[in-house]
């Protein structure tokens, strides 16, 4: 998601390349399993399978609830990509299935995990001038990831982490980075969960033998949507990023930290994230730096 280039948060912008290889595929069956295990919250606010919750599993229960969004889906599938088979490979059905890896860690942790989404559709409930041709418009977008904002918001989650996946025009770009937004309250909360993600989610994937390269922790300005002028001026993402009048009056209230642990462009890094041993390193990852920080700053609620 480097600035300038194909933004992992910009997928209308890669429009015709998802007309050309089709719509998302269909939810998993680790979707399907983990969405009947889970409870929906305000199932009237969300879309179908959005914003579910679910239950810790330890006899032990800790304080605070872990939420995951698993970037874009429904009229987004995010970036595209080609394994080195040849296969598409949409961000969306990769982000979900990481998500979906991670929740049975931390509810054996002892924590509440709340996901975003738990099927191939979208967050919010589309109204009128979200959708056009069966795309989201740029409002269409917008309205996706405020609803996810909402979510955490609403669950009164610890922390917030975003999964995503990046993308670039020169296939040969690859590397894991994790952003953080530098002007909220709680900064610093989030700067120390950006760099537990990266360091632990690194740590997975070349445990499995992937030369991944370390692109590093960064703020997020430069790195947000830039599907329309409005998303061009903010310059934060919206899902950890702080109110602007007239754009956004809803940020999410906790320490948040969206990390895109490879590129969907590279051919050897896509072949990673549509792997069973790609998505499950980087769903431990998760876990543990979760695990982690939550030790270390132990939630109120």
């Amino acid at each position: 998601m480097k600035a300038g280039g194909l933004s992992g948060w910009g997928g209308v912008r890669l429009a015709a390349a998802i007309v050309a290889v089709g719509a998302l595929l269909g939810a998993t069956s680790r979707s399907g399993a983990d969405a009947i295990a889970g409870r929906p919250v305000a199932p009237a606010r969300f879309g179908v399978g959005a914003c579910v919750a679910f239950a810790p599993t330890a006899v032990a229960r800790r304080r605070g609830t872990v939420f995951i969004d698993a970037g874009h889906g429904g009229p987004d599938p995010g970036a595209v990509g080609v394994t080195l088979a040849g296969k598409p490979v949409h961000e969306a059905d990769e982000t979900l299935r990481v998500a979906l890896d991670a929740v049975p860690l931390l509810r054996a942790k002892g924590y509440r995990v709340v996901l975003s989404r738990t099927t191939a559709g979208a967050v919010a409930r589309p109204v009128p001038g979200d959708l056009s041709g069966g795309l989201f418009t740029g409002q269409g977008v917008h309205n996706d990831l405020i609803a996810r904002d909402a979510c955490a918001n609403r669950v009164h989650a610890a922390i917030l982490i975003g999964v995503y996946f990046n993308a670039s025009a020169d296939t040969s770009v690859g590397g894991s980075l994790t952003l953080y937004d530098a002007d909220r309250p709680f900064w610093h909360a989030s700067v120390a969960l950006a760099q537990l993600l990266q360091r632990d989610v690194l740590e997975r994937l070349r445990a499995g033998s992937a030369n991944v390269p370390d692109d590093g922790v960064h703020n997020d300005v430069g790195y947000g949507s830039s599907v329309t002028s409005a998303d061009r001026s903010y310059h934060h993402l919206l899902i950890l990023g702080p109110a602007k009048r007239g754009y956004f009056s809803t940020p999410s209230q906790m320490p948040g930290a969206l990390i895109e642990p490879l590129f969907v462009t590279n051919a050897s890094e896509a072949s990673l994230a549509d792997s069973s041993r790609g998505q499950e390193a980087i769903a431990g990852g998760i876990a543990r730096a979760a695990v982690q920080y939550l030790r270390a700053h132990p939630a109120s609620g």
